[in-house]
């Protein structure tokens, strides 16, 4: 197995492809749901999933979206791609608005826009042959016609280092990485210009998610896909996005280039995740610290001013309590940003 490999600097590699307009691109995204509550139901809640959040992602780059459970990474991913619909914010994909459009006319639109589910055995239908599922897009948009099928889904097979003749077989009868490999067969036959991972590999096993993780940078080096790789694992990010945006409670509070945040993190939550990380993927020593203080709070009442005041050794209050920060530029790099008020000093 190829030895995974820090992608944060990779950007310098790809200054012409970064050149070129966003596969997609989010302004302002707000999401939140009402609960009801209450013996009958009476008593409605709001709960806060996605507030505020806006990124781009150019064609060939991989933006990592990392943070604890309940910070709204899965969430984004599924209302980037309309899976679930957007409460405020505007979402572009490849230059078309598709924030407001119905249904069917964002259809047409689907096939550029794919997702790899985190669980490969409840993702895939057990009822289908791998034929049927990786063929299903390319029928649906009808990229290959009858004759073509079967060439087409053996050459998608063979690029996810699986073998044409098992085309005929069903899911159960595969490991779970092989399982995860069909998935993304079936993601990227109908030939997408934009990917969420949602998870990919956290149900698989350690010594296949390098396999998954290298898989999916080399179809990147040949197709020039973009990915969001949606992750709880800092370091997982680390090599695998170029950049990274690390989700607290709804938000994102700091982004930048992979290899800068996982060295010089700026945020406090930031370098609480990296000192709370497992060791590094290619062998080194992970860094180690006490946890996180607490829980994160509750979406449905969350804190005034900044959201991860109450947690945090270093909020002021009657600042950090009272006001949000937004996202500021670092003083020596415009594109590593971050929401804290004291994050530059010293």
């Amino acid at each position: 197995m190829r030895p995974l490999r820090r992608r944060g600097s990779a950007l310098k590699e790809l200054p012409l492809v970064l050149k070129e307009a966003p596969v997609l691109s989010v302004e302002g995204l707000a999401k939140a749901y009402t609960l009801r509550r209450g013996l009958l139901g009476l008593r409605k809640e709001l709960v806060h999933a996605l507030a505020g959040v806006s990124f781009q992602i150019k064609k060939g780059e991989t933006l990592g979206i990392v943070g604890e459970s309940g910070s709204g990474k899965s969430t984004l991913g599924k209302v980037v791609l309309r899976l679930i619909e957007p409460s405020f914010g505007r979402i572009v994909w490849s230059g078309v608005d598709v924030t407001r459009l119905p249904e069917r006319e964002v259809r047409p639109h689907r096939r550029r826009m794919q997702i790899v589910f985190q669980d490969p055995y409840s993702s895939l239908d057990p009822r289908m042959t791998v034929r049927e599922i990786v063929g299903e897009g390319l029928t649906l948009f009808k990229l290959a016609d009858r004759s073509a099928l079967e060439d087409r889904v053996a050459d998608m097979l063979r690029r996810v280092g699986l073998d044409p003749s098992m085309m005929e077989r069903y899911p159960h009868e595969f490991s779970g990485g092989q399982r995860q490999r069909i998935a993304i067969a079936r993601a990227l036959a109908v030939e997408p210009d934009f990917v969420v991972c949602d998870e990919p590999v956290s149900a698989l096993d350690v010594s296949v998610q390098g396999q998954i993780v290298n898989l999916l940078e080399e179809i990147q080096e040949d197709s020039g896909v973009a990915f969001m790789f949606v992750s709880h694992d800092l370091r997982l990010v680390e090599c695998t996005a170029h950049r990274t945006a690390v989700m607290y409670l709804g938000r994102v509070v700091e982004i930048g280039p992979s290899a800068r945040i996982a060295q010089s993190p700026l945020h406090p939550y930031t370098r609480a995740l990296i000192a709370s990380s497992p060791p590094h993927p290619r062998g080194g020593k992970g860094k180690r610290s006490l946890p996180l203080a607490g829980e994160p709070p509750s979406a449905m009442s969350p804190p005034k001013g900044c959201p991860f005041h109450p947690r945090c050794d270093k909020k002021e209050v009657g600042t950090c309590d009272v006001e949000a920060p937004r996202l500021e530029p670092a003083p020596d790099d415009s594109s590593h940003r971050v929401a804290c008020f004291f994050a530059f000093e010293t």
